[in-house]
C-alpha cells in the first residue's frame, strides 16, 4: 500500500498501520487532517483516530491549533540515532565546514539507501544556487552528484536494477540513457569525482567524491553545488577529494553497518 491510495486494506498488523501513518506526510504535505491521514494510509477513520492519539501522546506526531498533524520532535530525536548518520555526520562536519568556509558553496552529503540515496548532512551557503535537496531527505541516484558517486561504486544488482528501470528527467539535460549512463559511471570511478552538469535544476553544476572505508568500499560521497555559469569543475574536484579523503581519515574503521 503506497501513500495516496484511498482503498482500506484489510488484515494489516498495528505496526504496518502505524508506519503507513507516518509514512503519509511528504516535504509537499507535512500538515495533514486526520481524515488525509486515514485516507493516505489506507486505514479506516476510526483506526487512525486511535493510533495518532497515540503517536501524539509519545510525541512522533503533533496537532497544531488547527487540528492538522505534523511529525513530532520525538521521531527526530530517535532518527539522529541511527549509527550510519551519526557516525558519518559527526567525522564529517569539520570537513564539510572547511569546504564551505573555502568556497561558500552548498555542500552535501549523503550515502546510499537501497535505489535511493539520503542527504546526511548539508551548509547551504547564503547566495549560492538554490538547490531542491534538503536533510533527511531522499532523490534518485542517477541525477546528482553524489548519486553519481553512490551508484558508480554500489553492487552490480543495484546497479542493474536502476538501469533497467525506466528513469527520471529532471531537465533536458538529465542522463536517462542506459548505455551514456554506463559510459558516465564508468569515468566516475576512473577519475575518481562525479559532474552533474544541469541535471538536477539547469542553473546548477555537483562535483562529489567518494568517501571510502578502510577496505575500499564506498560509504558515503561529498559534493560542491555551484551555479553553472562560470563553472569549472575540475578546478573543484580537488577540493571536493581532499574532504572526502579527510572525512574517510576520521572514521578510521569505518561506519557501523
Amino acid at each position: 500500500m503506497r501513500t495516496g491510495e484511498d482503498s482500506v486494506v484489510p488484515n494489516r498488523s498495528v505496526t504496518s498501520k502505524v508506519l503507513a501513518l507516518l509514512d503519509a506526510f511528504t516535504p509537499a504535505s507535512p500538515a495533514l487532517t486526520l481524515s488525509e491521514l486515514a485516507r493516505r494510509a489506507g486505514i479506516s477513520l476510526a483506526t487512525a483516530h486511535r493510533r495518532a492519539a497515540e503517536l501524539v501522546a509519545w510525541g512522533a506526531l503533533e496537532r497544531g491549533a488547527d487540528g492538522r498533524y505534523r511529525i513530532g520532535l520525538r521521531l527526530w530525536e530517535v532518527a539522529s540515532l541511527a549509527p550510519r548518520g551519526l557516525g558519518l555526520r559527526e567525522a564529517a562536519m569539520p570537513f564539510l565546514e572547511d569546504l564551505y568556509e573555502v568556497t561558500r558553496e552548498n555542500v552535501q552529503l549523503a550515502v546510499r539507501e537501497g535505489l535511493e540515496l539520503v542527504f546526511v548532512e548539508r551548509i547551504a551557503g547564503r547566495h549560492a544556487v538554490p538547490v531542491l535537496t534538503r536533510v533527511g531527505g531522499r532523490f534518485a541516484l542517477h541525477a546528482t552528484g553524489v548519486g553519481l558517486v553512490l551508484l558508480a561504486h554500489a553492487p552490480a544488482q543495484v546497479q542493474e536494477e536502476i538501469l533497467g528501470a525506466p528513469l527520471h528527467a529532471f531537465t533536458e539535460k538529465t542522463v536517462t540513457g542506459s548505455t551514456q549512463l554506463r559510459e558516465t559511471l564508468a569515468a566516475v570511478r576512473r577519475n575518481g569525482y562525479a559532474v552533474s552538469y544541469g541535471q538536477v535544476t539547469t542553473d546548477s553544476v555537483s562535483v562529489a567524491a567518494p568517501i571510502t572505508g578502510a577496505d575500499g568500499t564506498v560509504l558515503a560521497a561529498v559534493s560542491l553545488v555551484v551555479r553553472a555559469q562560470g563553472a569549472e569543475p575540475a578546478a573543484l574536484a580537488p577540493l571536493v577529494q581532499t574532504a572526502a579523503r579527510g572525512i574517510a581519515r576520521a572514521l578510521g574503521h569505518g561506519l557501523p553497518q
